[in-house]
């Protein structure tokens, strides 16, 4: 018996129903650091993000006017495309869908851009994004983001591989056509559902 199926057999073990780990992955208990570049810092004051593209009234919010709006706490399953699953992870932040709604998407609008530091960006429909658990997630297991995991903001898109859920999020662009971010440029899939196993163009 292979890593993957003693793993698998584990999580029922565990008392978990394996149908939560989707193929091709392996649950763990860490929380494994996996991003493009450096880990990057803020003055106080620094950090802000922008609601922006196909929507009507653009804005832009600092921390503080994120972490005062309305906002959600959220445990969810998490998969990344490097094989690894996390259960029951807990996460506290405002819906996008909240944040869109605000905006006002234009008519025709389909698809958003997620643009993170250093230039990453990553791709998803309007749909997606729209999801009640779609989150710009400052909180993690009750704490801060760690810096290597993405604070002091993130995105939060759990029903994708976790790539789709940019680390240090600086803005949200609706957008009327599709486009590939970074990764997807690279050659993974362009929408990733992790049930689905796509990873890679073709999957």
């Amino acid at each position: 018996m292979g890593f993957f199926d003693r793993n698998r057999e584990n999580v029922t073990k565990m008392g978990y129903d394996d149908s939560r780990l989707p193929p091709g992955q392996y649950l763990t208990e860490r929380f494994p650091v996996l991003h493009v570049g450096d880990v990057p810092t803020y003055a106080p004051g620094e950090w802000d993000m922008k609601i922006f593209g196909e929507v009507h009234s653009p804005f832009t919010l600092s921390f503080e006017e994120l972490t005062a709006l309305p906002s959600v706490t959220l445990t969810t399953d998490i998969h990344c495309v490097t094989k690894w699953s996390k259960f029951d992870t807990v996460w506290k932040g405002v819906r996008v869908r909240d944040l869109l709604e605000r905006a006002g998407v234009k008519d025709g609008a389909g698809f958003v851009m997620g643009h993170a530091e250093y230039g990453y960006t990553a791709n998803l429909p309007l749909a997606d994004a729209m999801r009640d658990e779609s989150l710009v997630v400052y909180e993690y297991d009750s704490q801060p983001i760690e810096p290597i995991h993405g604070g002091p903001v993130r995105l939060l898109v759990p029903n994708l591989y976790f790539w789709k859920s940019p680390k240090w999020l600086r803005g949200i662009e609706v957008r009327q056509t599709d486009a590939p971010g970074f990764w997807e440029q690279n050659g993974y899939h362009m929408y990733g559902d992790p049930f689905l196993e796509q990873r890679f163009w073709g999957d």
